[in-house]
């Protein structure tokens, strides 16, 4: 039985990486500061990670899943503090692409600034760089949009509301622009491969291969909820995050070396359902 250390594990994607990881034959520590209910099956460190002291001295884990680091702070403050382990993965983001870039984003393109996500990516981008220094072979994954069970963002469910009291939905523009998915069990399960296989290369950008256009998106929430679609296409209010969940911004990150690895991922409605 492996043991992992989960950064995090209340909230969403964490919570979901510490859950499936216990349900699937590891002995999950979480670190947390125990201000939330806590993953069944797991066992609770409770700190927080900017004053760790001597917790972690003491423990050794076959691998540190990283889940809510931010920033260089956080990276310094956790490698600070551990004692063994064998191999640390971070979830980055695709926000650490800068926007001017050609697209599809591929891993070796520079990383910079991104107008869009702003101090946000610039800090993955410190905190990817921080760890690659301490830890060369470290794991590192940029997914686009995380979805699944235990979202605590209202994208998704502002969608499904939205369904189920039959309102008309307000779609940007002609809807055209796409979206990238990448299912929170995906992202365990390819963690998980990291794990049995150590793959040869390092960084790898994570999502469905393909994107879908807002107006399947959208589409596909409505047919989840079993409801009629009526759509308003907006074309001159300012700020499309008014009245839609995500930010007007077309990204794509290239998802080959990930499909090299792990060439089936989650059907979309499947997902939307779950």
């Amino acid at each position: 039985m492996k043991r992992v250390l989960v950064t995090g594990g209340t909230v969403f994607v964490s919570r979901f990486v510490a859950t499936w990881f216990a349900e699937n034959g590891y002995e999950v520590f979480v670190l947390n500061r125990a201000n939330r209910p806590q993953p069944q099956n797991t066992t609770l460190i409770q700190a927080d990670r900017h004053q760790l002291g001597s917790c972690l001295k003491h423990l050794s884990f076959d691998a540190v899943l990283d889940v809510t680091a931010y920033d260089a702070q956080d990276i310094h403050d956790l490698l600070n503090a551990l004692g063994s382990f064998n191999d640390y993965i971070f979830i980055s983001s695709s926000a650490v692409y800068p926007e001017t870039l050609s697209q599809p984003f591929t891993e070796t393109q520079p990383l910079g600034p991104n107008a869009i996500w702003g101090k946000y990516g610039t800090d993955k981008i410190a905190a990817e760089q921080a760890l690659l220094q301490s830890v060369p072979n470290a794991y590192i994954l940029r997914p686009p949009y995380l979805y699944g069970p235990m979202q605590n963002l209202y994208r998704e469910p502002f969608v499904f509301d939205c369904a189920v009291q039959g309102r008309p939905f307000y779609i940007p523009g002609d809807g055209k622009m796409p979206l990238q998915f990448f299912h929170v069990e995906d992202l365990c399960l390819f963690i998980h491969l990291i794990l049995q296989n150590h793959p040869s290369d390092h960084i790898f950008n994570v999502g469905n291969k393909e994107s879908v256009d807002v107006n399947t998106f959208v589409q596909l929430c409505y047919q989840v909820a079993e409801s009629p679609l009526s759509v308003r296409h907006v074309f001159s209010h300012p700020n499309q995050r008014d009245y839609f969940p995500f930010h007007n911004y077309s990204y794509t990150p290239d998802v080959t070396r990930q499909n090299n690895l792990f060439p089936q991922q989650k059907n979309l409605l499947q997902g939307l359902r779950e």
